[in-house]
């Protein structure tokens, strides 16, 4: 890429950006607060112990442990090792054990590795010293605080009572104005749990303040269908089960959040679930679409019953053929023995698309509660090749046109033009239920092709028109298809001896391609890939998949 067409792809990046995130970025950068290690306000009375969430254990013994599917021996100097990933140090520095599943048989761990979390990390140094571990160990620390296993030696537990309360305090001047979206929310709910759990003046500031801005926060980044703004199926599922966290800590310590408040959090808690029931397979695990993987959020089912305990009603899930989330971006289509899940949204907020893919008009399909069409879902966030394919349209089942991206998506979380949707329509007829969709992703190239596509789901199979008018050198689409069926020119088998044919009319050719699939962060898979050229601009393609007994 040239110099000029680098300065393009970076004016089509920024100019969507807020000023706060231009100005802000200068001042995260240069700007350190004042250390604060005062002794720690007291603890506020609680009532009853913290019930949280499920989640695996990560702790797998007393310097051991595993995250985003790799396993390391920690050293006491390996807190910020070049020689580790810099995202499993994240994980590392969050303290997600604290609360995990069977947290209560290695309290002994916990509490020594709190203790040399506090020596070797002095304040305002490394990683964990970053805003986002900041506000993921505040909210962790503070959990473990308020169950029977917290720390009951008085020296350690004032030290690690100082510890949070220098934390909350270098946090409060450490927003991440300058990223928004989920990083500042997980900022602003640090610092309500350290302003609810700590008694006196100084907490209550932290508290009111963080509460302003997560009333402004909560009203931007949930929209009205019940979707995070970000559009991503995970986060989403981070967020609410964020959301529930702050009903628990409104019960535990009572009178530190005014009703209205409350009311408002479990409101949008309950429309949030709708949206993750809409987005869920019927394996139970999230839809990949933008940065997406299992394994790192809770599921439906587990935040559904996280809710119930907290009092929350928990929606049925919906049985409608067709419903639709408009302000994301979603539809999922649905019969008796499959589900298909389609984006025809915007890729996210113009402002904040960091965790935004190349994904316009592509979709999922699962069969008898089986996935069989996925997306290459996401297994890294580093810089590099891979990150950049994730991301890209050739990574999801959609049509790639001249070898490009329909949203211009480069480095780890940068987007330069992308694509809007257009045309979008919904209905039945007598056959099943369609969906149509189009996006002008494309129109940025010679010839302006924009892509058109129809689903028609029968109760027998799956009908994918694409259409790509305007003039192109080649238009193909791609069928991912999920690990564990064998492809061939005609069908998709299983080992069970189940199947389901396929075809491409209107094809100029078609061919079942080596591909990989990432489910969860640090794991790839390989898989098989139908890639289907269109013959010409302004012909539609029809690509059958039928499902047999």
């Amino acid at each position: 890429m040239n110099w000029l067409s680098r300065s393009a792809q970076f004016w089509h990046t920024v100019r969507y950006l807020r000023p706060v995130q231009v100005y802000g970025r200068a001042w995260h950068r240069l700007h350190r607060p004042r250390v604060d290690a005062r002794a720690a306000p007291s603890p506020s009375r609680r009532a009853g112990d913290w019930q949280g969430c499920d989640r695996a254990a990560s702790m797998l013994g007393p310097m051991r442990f595993r995250f985003l599917n790799e396993e390391h021996t920690l050293r006491l100097d390996d807190w910020n090792s070049d020689a580790l990933p810099k995202l499993w140090l994240y994980n590392l520095h969050y303290f997600d054990d604290l609360n995990a599943d069977g947290a209560a048989e290695r309290v002994q761990w916990h509490r020594a590795m709190i203790s040399r979390w506090i020596a070797a990390n002095p304040p305002g140094h490394g990683n964990g010293w970053e805003p986002y571990c900041l506000s993921l160990r505040i909210v962790n620390w503070i959990k473990w605080q308020c169950s029977e296993r917290r720390a009951t030696n008085g020296n350690a537990q004032r030290a690690m009572l100082d510890s949070l309360a220098t934390q909350a305090r270098y946090l409060r001047g450490r927003l991440e104005r300058h990223l928004l979206g989920n990083h500042l929310w997980a900022n602003l709910k640090a610092l309500l749990f350290a302003g609810a759990f700590f008694e006196g003046a100084e907490a209550a500031r932290w508290r009111e303040a963080a509460l302003r801005e997560f009333r402004r926060e909560l009203g931007e980044q949930i929209l009205a269908d019940g979707g995070h703004f970000e559009r991503s199926p995970m986060y989403h599922a981070i967020l609410l089960e964020d959301l529930l966290d702050l009903v628990q800590l409104a019960q535990r310590f009572p009178g530190a959040f005014g009703e209205h408040d409350v009311a408002l959090w479990r409101d949008n808690a309950l429309r949030m679930l709708r949206w993750l029931a809409v987005m869920t397979h019927p394996d139970g695990g999230i839809a990949f679409f933008n940065d997406a993987a299992l394994g790192i959020a809770p599921t439906l089912a587990q935040l559904s019953a996280y809710a119930a305990r907290l009092g929350v009603a928990v929606p049925p899930a919906s049985a409608a053929p067709v419903q639709r989330l408009p302000d994301s971006g979603y539809v999922r289509l649905q019969n008796a023995r499959a589900v298909v899940i389609a984006d025809v949204g915007e890729i996210g907020p113009d402002y904040l698309p960091g965790h935004a893919h190349a994904d316009t008009l592509s979709f999922e399909l699962s069969v008898d509660g089986r996935r069989v069409l996925v997306n290459a879902g996401t297994s890294c966030y580093d810089s590099g090749p891979e990150r950049l394919w994730q991301r890209g349209t050739a990574a999801h089942n959609t049509v790639e046109v001249d070898g490009q991206d329909s949203s211009e998506v480069w480095s780890s979380f940068r987007v330069a033009r992308r694509a809007r949707p257009l045309a979008i329509d919904t209905g039945a007829s007598s056959g099943g239920i369609w969906l149509t969709a189009a996006h002008d992703g494309y129109r940025r190239l010679p010839g302006r092709p924009l892509h058109r596509r129809r689903w028609d789901l029968r109760e027998d199979g799956l009908l994918v028109e694409d259409t790509v008018e305007g003039d192109h050198d080649s238009a193909i689409a791609r069928f991912r298809v999920a690990p564990g069926f064998e492809v061939d020119e005609q069908a998709l088998r299983e080992e069970d001896g189940a199947r389901i044919r396929w075809s491409a009319e209107g094809a100029r050719r078609t061919q079942v391609a080596s591909g990989f699939y990432h489910p969860e962060f640090g794991l790839s898979r390989s898989c098989s890939v139908i890639e289907a050229t269109l013959l010409r601009a302004g012909m539609p393609m029809s690509t059958l998949l039928r499902w047999q007994d």
